[in-house]
Formats: C-alpha cells, sequence, structure tokens
C-alpha cells in the first residue's frame, strides 16, 4: 500500500509585470480633485443616499399599512 505525501509547497505567483505597468500608469493620471470638484461630488452623493433612504421608508410605510 503506497500513500502519497501532501504538497505542501508554497504556490509561487506569477507577478504580470504588464499589469502593474498598467496599474502605475492610472495612478500616474490620477490627480487629487480640487474642492469645487469634491464639493459636487459630495453633494451628488448625499443626494442620492437620501433619495435612497426616502424610498426605503416609504416602503417601510406601505408595509406597516398594508399587514
Amino acid at each position: 500500500m503506497d500513500i502519497n505525501k501532501p504538497n505542501l509547497e508554497i504556490p509561487k505567483f506569477n507577478l504580470n509585470e504588464e499589469l502593474f505597468r498598467k496599474y502605475f500608469r492610472i495612478l500616474k493620471l490620477a490627480r487629487t480633485p480640487t474642492k469645487e470638484e469634491f464639493s459636487k461630488i459630495s453633494l451628488i452623493a448625499t443626494i442620492g443616499v437620501i433619495i435612497i433612504g426616502i424610498i426605503g421608508f416609504i416602503i417601510y410605510l406601505l408595509f406597516l399599512f398594508v399587514s
């Protein structure tokens, strides 16, 4: 009877240099937003959260009165 030993070697990950070049290129192009851009993005995100909250509250009220 022959028992196979488990393979306990740590796999070596093949790092793809091309992929890192693409990521680095994107990072080089990225910049921090200006105050105006940041405030617009924050305002839009806040409005979206409020709208989703209102929709959820309306659904809650509908289920509350239906049952």
